[in-house]
């Protein structure tokens, strides 16, 4: 069967395959990793705002509001985790009745005729999307309830110190960053969905998915207004 999908697909098809996940783990790299790329962009100034937000914790008394906010964050990535669920049981179901979904592709314009394997290995790619996003979300969640905890166990106004706020601030860093990494692979996962319509359509949709999420990231306007 491996040597089947092999030869099923075509040059561009691999190309297409390997600028998707180029661009997709390429640019969750350089935004993390890269040359001040935690540091620029919406991640590096959220997090400083996170911090912020720890040392006015430690200054009060009570602390209602914040936990209120904790529990808005973690109702947005339940939404989004639960959402996913529906997504992978959708493509599960579709993996059962692909013979339906090919013929109806056939009817839609610049559609390429492919094996039944090839179409197989696109809904797993799809797939494989979003059960990634899937981890993410739940991930992203554990960490918000750990930064619950964190709000619990705080220390009196004037007791705290800067690593109490430092501490809240790095779990809630790290649980935003598994919640935009969620949110980004449910982003390549609609530039997944072209490839069942053209390579090439696949390669220029995933090329547009990486200029607006750099544009949003570090040339929006939401940036420029928590840029400090």
């Amino acid at each position: 069967m491996q040597g089947v999908w092999l030869t099923a697909f075509s040059a561009v098809d691999w190309l297409a395959l390997t600028w998707f996940l180029a661009c997709w783990f390429g640019y969750g790299w350089v935004v993390e990793h890269g040359p001040g790329g935690s540091m620029r962009g919406l991640l590096g100034a959220s997090h400083w705002f996170r911090e912020e937000w720890g040392r006015q914790m430690l200054r009060r008394e009570v602390r209602v509001a914040d936990a209120a906010l904790i529990g808005n964050l973690m109702q947005n990535v339940s939404f989004y985790a639960n959402t996913t669920i529906y997504v992978i049981a959708g493509l599960l179901a579709l993996l059962g009745t692909i013979d339906k979904l090919i013929d109806a592709a056939s009817d839609l314009p610049f559609a390429r005729q492919v094996s039944r394997e090839v179409w197989e290995v696109k809904l797993l790619l799809l797939l494989t999307v979003f059960v990634v996003a899937y981890f993410k979300f739940t991930w992203a969640l554990r960490q918000f309830n750990m930064l619950s905890i964190l709000i619990g166990a705080a220390p009196l106004p004037g007791e705290g110190t800067p690593e109490d706020a430092r501490r809240f601030a790095g779990i809630n860093s790290l649980a935003g960053d598994e919640f935009n990494r969620g949110i980004r692979a449910y982003y390549f996962g609609l530039a997944a969905v072209f490839w069942f319509i053209q390579p090439w359509l696949f390669i220029a949709v995933t090329t547009l998915i990486v200029a607006v999420l750099y544009r949003r990231d570090f040339l929006s306007r939401t940036f420029a207004a928590m840029k400090r």
